[in-house]
């Protein structure tokens, strides 16, 4: 019996740690329902309270004015499915709780979080055997547990949410855009930015390239000084795009940061959504969906919207958010957020070439609120893919077998 409540807190408090950021700077974690909550935090964690609650929308409404701005609630609590196991262990006094008032499924808790003005980021199950078992219980719970249909037999149901954001606001907006051999693009990107927030800037980051592409940039510098919207430009001194992103990012001035690729896929005039997003509140990391829409055609090569797809599906499933498209080069978020990537960059390392895995795998570590917006993905009218399918398809893999050991055997 010791053994399996030693277990169970164990993996219950490891889980807590993976989930809420280290550098939190205050974080609450509730273990009784007599526990008087005061003050506001970064982190509220309800551990296994849930079933005790007499009325769990009156007692996660109150919660909400303990909670910061960018506050986070973790509720974790036992699956509903292991109800009669668990009645019968406390019946034979096996476990150190009676019985729960409440048996609730994800869908109930999500539920009443809407409820009780909360919005959920991300629900997921683990612990698939909850007693200590040698080299069984190990491969059980690092590995088996989270594959599709046995995951939904786990113990363990965690979920991270937000309090709804209710008021819109205006910010400033910095747009990067990573630019190599795109001379016949630069010239049609800055006249087809729609004007959005307080401010903006577009920031050039040219990368090596073999054409007239910062010539090109040059030009567009001088013939935006005198106008409402600043455009910058800068050599990128490292390789891949990935330096590019992150040298913009450091550059910037702006509050929201956002990447618009010099090759015009996507159409400039789609960032107005992605601002939408985030000053509504809607989200707090935008990333496009090329995938919903038709294509144009020679837009995507058949290998490469296969490949698409099929990352989408296998990082929806590890990370544990809607991702139907990974591989979209425009993506938004604010620069407080990139600011803390940027201080955390070791846990993601340094094997992503293009910056989307970076970026996404962040906003998941910091429990961002993503959402993905349909973009028309158009054909290239200039140029070359600087992309190599079979090289940057390996990496890819790398990419997901990293995903997978950082966010589910850990």
């Amino acid at each position: 019996m010791q053994r399996l409540n030693s277990y169970y807190k164990n993996d219950t408090a490891r889980l807590i740690e993976f989930v809420v950021p280290k550098d939190t700077k205050s974080t609450l974690t509730v273990k009784d329902t007599r526990t008087k909550i005061k003050g506001k935090h970064d982190y509220i964690v309800l551990e296994n309270i849930i079933g005790d609650l007499d009325d769990v929308q009156s007692y996660l409404s109150e919660l909400k004015k303990n909670l910061n701005q960018d506050g986070r609630l973790l509720i974790t609590y036992y699956n509903h499915l292991w109800e009669p196991i668990l009645k019968f262990a406390s019946n034979l006094n096996l476990r150190n709780v009676k019985h729960e008032q409440n048996w609730l499924d994800s869908e109930d808790i999500g539920n009443l979080l809407t409820l009780s003005g909360f919005e959920v980021i991300t629900h997921q199950r683990r612990l698939l055997i909850p007693i200590y078992i040698p080299i069984i219980s190990w491969i059980a719970n690092k590995w088996l547990a989270h594959l599709p249909l046995i995951n939904s037999l786990c113990l363990t149901t965690w979920v991270v949410a937000r309090v709804k954001p209710e008021k819109r606001q205006d910010y400033s907006v910095s747009i990067i855009v990573p630019a190599k051999n795109e001379e016949g693009n630069i010239g049609k990107i800055v006249k087809n930015i729609p004007r959005f927030g307080k401010s903006q800037e577009v920031i050039f980051v040219e990368g090596k390239s073999s054409d007239a592409t910062w010539e090109r940039i040059s030009e567009e510098i001088k013939k935006y000084a005198s106008k409402n919207i600043a455009v910058l430009g800068f050599k990128q001194k490292g390789e891949d795009k990935a330096d590019a992103v992150r040298f913009g990012f450091n550059k910037a001035r702006g509050e929201i940061l956002m990447v618009l690729d010099a090759d015009l896929t996507v159409n400039p005039k789609e960032l107005t959504k992605f601002y939408e997003v985030l000053s509504s509140g809607q989200g707090e990391f935008v990333n496009g969906s090329r995938l919903v829409y038709p294509l144009e055609k020679d837009a995507m090569r058949t290998l490469n919207k296969l490949g698409n797809k099929i990352f989408s599906m296998l990082f929806t499933w590890i990370l544990g958010q809607q991702f139907k498209d990974t591989l979209c080069g425009t993506k938004a978020l604010f620069k407080h957020d990139y600011q803390w990537i940027a201080k955390n960059k070791s846990f993601f390392g340094n094997l992503d070439p293009f910056g989307d895995f970076n970026l996404i795998f962040a906003a998941i570590k910091r429990n961002l609120k993503v959402v993905e917006i349909p973009v028309k993905y158009r054909q290239r009218s200039y140029g070359s893919t600087n992309i190599s399918r079979f090289r940057n398809g390996l990496q890819l893999l790398l990419m997901t077998a990293v995903a997978f050991r950082k966010f589910k055997a850990w």
